[in-house]
């Protein structure tokens, strides 16, 4: 059975001054997106699938695509601000991506078995590649949704204020909703964030998060394009800055009693260049683990 990495590649990456994805980290010119595509194949997933913009399609072929020709099938899906379900037309004025849950459903073209999305400027780890890749390999057939979540502690930033999605996790491993904190950030030996009715909340580190690390199966396009359509009917072209985000369609999955959603842990450190300042900070980490002969290098030359 087939499965598929699709890496999330078309954000531009405002707070961080630039496009990050192509920013290189690793001893030898890798970026991060590098380190996600060896897991993934060291893992057993054998096809990528990069989401991108139309805008930056020659700079991302020739900057990362070429190092992976004849080693791994890939294809590029496209997020574009006109790709709508039904008969919606684009609203006058809108200029901002329409979020993570249409990045995902952009794929539904090219993506006909079990996939697993990731950020493309985050570093997940071997662990959470290993955990998801049994996890698809389990499914037989159906709507399947698994998420691998971290602790907070493991996911903040040394350099800014980050948001995550707090997970409320069932006895049985299963999600129960995702709450979004903003402004999570040490304060002196505390941590504290900002909850979804603008309070500030003191976080214990140890709350699992979503890190946009996400499988599925092909049964959810429809039901992200049925979601789409909500979202878009109930303030979506209204608001020229709102956005469709996966962890909210998800809910609303869970919710309508239509599929579970398995939440899988990962005790590993996670590394994102949210900031400018946080790059020097994952290269010298991913370095180390170089040195420490936990990753080849160059990536791409050890795909097999």
């Amino acid at each position: 059975m087939h499965k598929t990495l699709v890496v999330l590649a078309a954000g531009m990456g405002s707070r961080y001054g630039g496009l990050k994805q192509m920013d290189s980290v690793g001893p030898s010119g890798e970026v991060v997106l590098d380190y996600s595509v060896h897991d993934a194949l060291r893992a057993g997933f054998d096809r990528v699938v990069f989401v991108i913009r139309e805008d930056f399609e020659q700079v991302f072929r020739d900057i990362v695509v070429a190092r992976y020709e004849g080693q791994v099938p890939i294809k590029l899906a496209f997020q574009t601000l006109a790709d709508l379900p039904g008969t919606y037309q684009l609203p006058e004025g809108r200029e901002k991506p329409w979020g993570t849950g249409q990045a995902i459903w952009a794929t539904r073209h090219v993506v006909d078995g079990p996939f697993l999305v990731v950020n493309a400027d985050d570093f997940y780890g071997r662990e959470a590649f290993e955990i998801m890749a049994t996890f698809l390999s389990r499914q037989a057939s159906g709507l399947c949704i698994g998420m691998v979540a971290y602790p907070l502690v493991n996911t903040l930033s040394e350099h800014g204020a980050v948001s995550r999605g707090i997970c409320n996790v069932t006895p049985q491993d299963e999600l129960a909703r995702v709450e979004e904190h903003t402004g999570i950030a040490r304060d002196g030996d505390r941590i504290r964030g900002i909850d979804t009715s603008g309070q500030v909340r003191e976080l214990e580190g140890n709350e699992m998060v979503s890190m946009n690390f996400w499988g599925f199966t092909p049964e959810i396009f429809p039901h992200l394009e049925r979601h789409f359509q909500t979202f878009l009917d109930t303030g979506g072209t209204e608001n020229l800055k709102a956005e469709f985000y996966i962890p909210s369609a998800v809910s609303e999955i869970i919710t309508s009693g239509a599929a579970s959603a398995t939440v899988l842990v990962s005790t590993g450190q996670w590394f994102g260049v949210t900031y400018r300042e946080d790059r020097a900070a994952v290269a010298e980490a991913l370095n180390q683990m170089v040195d420490d002969d936990q990753y080849p290098t160059p990536l791409w030359k050890h795909t097999n």
